[in-house]
């Protein structure tokens, strides 16, 4: 067996893991960042010795070599909204079988917070990164613009994407939920929305708009909070609707935890939905799937998002310019169930 040295942190090293494997220390190297160009007879050798050693990788080293690491940035609003965890879900898919990982940063929608965490994920030489907002402060976005690395922006489509951008139109798809509650024959709709981040705010933008034009916006019936979002919530929302404009009929919710709890509040108050209350959510999570009478809701593709999105990094990693579609639409769906359905 060869001799095992170490390094001055008393850590095995590549060349005593060639060493043991019987190959050069450019295979094991090559085993390490690009396994799929290494024979899989070398390949097997080297990561059983890398097991027997206990050897593992250098990241800064590896970072002054190759100008990067084998990390992918992940910068989100929330570890608990469950669209979120739908995108992580597609993120981990997409990574699986690579040499890269991925880390996760959590700006809790402040953008002075995903701020700083931009500035600090890129003193660390990713890979790439995953941003899951349009909306930076102007050094943050200089800082986006001048990246080392490939940038995918998430959620949203846009031509303001500061390199590449994986979503849907979240406008057409507010305005898709408010023709199906006018169709379906509500005039007298409202609308639910916590938080009130600049993507929120969108969203009502576009509802206002479309039921202007349809002649039935009422002010009256748009309640708002800069609070988080709940299930809870969504019951106090709707009881505040429902005291402010008693006449209300229809109510499109910013989100499917508020929904499920304008529900609620409508069976604790005997309202029958959909016959006396229509209810429209968005985004689609299990659970209003699985309420009765179950939620409609326009659907928006939260794990491919994700999935795409790594799709698109390691491709322009691969090999920079390559990726010629740099603004992917991946669109949404309008699911009517029970909640709207007055037959």
């Amino acid at each position: 067996m060869a001799r095992k040295s170490t390094d001055r942190s008393g850590r095995p090293t590549l060349v005593d893991v060639a060493k043991e494997a019987g190959v050069s220390a450019i295979t094991v190297s090559r085993t390490i960042r690009s396994p799929e160009i290494v024979s899989a007879a070398a390949r097997q050798k080297v990561e059983a010795a890398i097991r027997k050693l206990g050897y593992t990788p250098d990241p800064a080293a590896s970072a002054l070599a190759s100008h990067s690491t084998s990390t992918i940035g992940l910068l989100v609003p929330s570890l608990t909204n469950n669209v979120f965890s739908d995108v992580l879900r597609g993120v981990y898919d997409g990574v699986e079988g690579t040499r890269y990982f991925v880390q996760i940063g959590n700006y809790r929608y402040s953008a002075l917070e995903e701020e700083g965490l931009i500035r600090n994920f890129l003193s660390q030489r990713p890979a790439g990164l995953v941003i899951s907002s349009m909306d930076q402060t102007p050094a943050a976005r200089a800082l986006l613009e001048s990246a080392p690395c490939p940038v995918v922006q998430i959620m949203e489509i846009a031509d303001r994407a500061v390199d590449m951008s994986v979503g849907f139109d979240q406008l057409a798809a507010v305005r898709a939920g408010a023709r199906h509650l006018f169709d379906c024959g509500y005039r007298r709709p409202g609308f639910l929305s916590a938080r009130m981040d600049p993507r929120a705010q969108r969203r009502l933008a576009a509802f206002r708009d479309f039921n202007e034009a349809a002649g039935v916006l009422d002010d009256r019936r748009i309640m708002t909070t800069p609070q988080p979002s709940s299930v809870g919530m969504g019951r106090l929302l709707m009881e505040q609707l429902l005291s402010r404009a008693p006449e209300t009929d229809a109510v499109m919710c910013n989100n499917d935890d508020l929904a499920v709890g304008a529900l609620m509040e409508a069976k604790r108050r005997n309202i029958p939905v959909p016959s006396m209350l229509g209810i429209c959510s968005f985004n689609d999570i299990e659970m209003v799937r699985q309420m009765v009478p179950s939620l409609t809701a326009v659907a928006s593709p939260r794990r491919e998002i994700g999935v795409r999105a790594i799709a698109m990094l390691l491709a322009e990693i691969a090999e920079p310019g390559s990726v010629a579609d740099r603004h992917v639409d991946l669109g949404y769906q309008m699911i009517a169930r029970e909640s709207t359905s007055r037959r």
